[in-house]
């Protein structure tokens, strides 16, 4: 395997694989390439994929940051500032070698458009930077629908057998916008309409509805922190006020807060503070305690919805 790396330029390659075999080739081979060049790396993939690597790199694997994506990547808002920015960050000097793999098999429904919105957003965030992020994708256990997208949100798209090519449909803004989906009413939800005097009143209103539904110990604290972020932001940037709405869907606690902002910025909660910089990390801090976290913006207002197991 190989890939142009200028210096400067961010490569995003897709590989497609459909057996055990050509995952671990192709992935070592990314790897191997890396150690050649004396890059610094990392791998974010799912446990069992994640030992496959460590596997077949052997004595090699030493120095290479391993973690289990379906852990450290539950929520997909928060694998760009955690896990990729984060190592990306810390090896500021030279080019920085990446294996993320964000969708698998067993991925929701519900989960999937957060999933699509954040390969489409790696294409953003890393412009114009030295970073190479190879992303694996199954084709045979994965909907034929996150394959074409795949061939949307990545310019360079890798075979089983090693082929590469330019992908003639990559536009990541594209996928952007298409799961910027109208999220479904809340069930007959618990709900507070808030200003800016209500705001501890809202915050008791959702750690009670939450204690209700079976939340307890540092899960609560998490709720407190989302919907004290939430509400805040809605205060001061969607017009002053917002409603708030707590339930429990299946095995995992679900809070909602809309209001008449519109998000202008795709990387918002996504994008890590700079050095010093006051506010600007509320919708980050809802990404790092939360398993999915989903938003919905257009004229008429936006939504986040946030989900917290239980």
């Amino acid at each position: 395997m190989s890939t142009v790396t200028t210096h400067e330029a961010f490569v995003h390659p897709a590989l497609f694989y459909r057996t055990d075999q050509e995952y671990t080739r192709q992935t070592l081979a990314f790897l191997r390439e890396g150690l050649t060049n004396g890059e610094p790396m990392a791998v974010a993939v799912p446990g069992p994929n994640l030992e496959l690597i460590k596997a077949g790199l052997g004595s090699d694997a030493e120095g290479i940051l391993f973690l289990d994506m379906t852990e450290a990547g539950r929520n997909p808002g928060r694998i760009i500032p955690k896990v990729l920015r984060g190592f990306a960050d810390a090896h500021p000097n030279g080019r920085v070698r990446i294996i993320g793999e964000p969708i698998w098999a067993g991925r929701s429904a519900v989960e999937y458009p957060a999933c699509a919105q954040h390969e489409a957003l790696i294409n953003a965030a890393f412009e114009g930077r030295a970073v190479t992020i190879l992303c694996p994708y199954d084709e045979v256990r994965l909907d034929p629908q996150v394959i074409a997208d795949a061939k949307v949100t990545h310019p360079t798209l890798i075979s089983g057998e090693g082929h590469e090519s330019v992908s003639d449909v990559y536009d990541w803004q594209a996928v952007v916008d298409r799961y910027n989906q109208e999220l479904p009413p809340a069930p007959d939800a618990a709900a507070f309409s808030f200003d800016d005097e209500d705001l501890p009143a809202v915050r008791k209103f959702a750690l009670a509805q939450a204690m209700q539904l079976g939340m307890a110990g540092q899960r609560l604290m998490d709720v407190e922190l989302a919907v004290a972020e939430l509400t805040t932001n809605s205060v001061v940037h969607g017009g002053g006020r917002g409603t708030l709405a707590v339930w429990a869907e299946q095995d995992q606690l679900v809070i909602e807060v809309r209001d008449a902002g519109l998000l202008t910025d795709p990387l918002a909660g996504r994008r890590p503070p700079k050095p010093g910089q006051l506010g600007g990390r509320g919708l980050m801090l809802v990404n790092y305690v939360s398993d999915l976290v989903r938003v919905h913006t257009g004229d008429d207002g936006t939504t986040v919805r946030c989900y917290l197991s239980l």
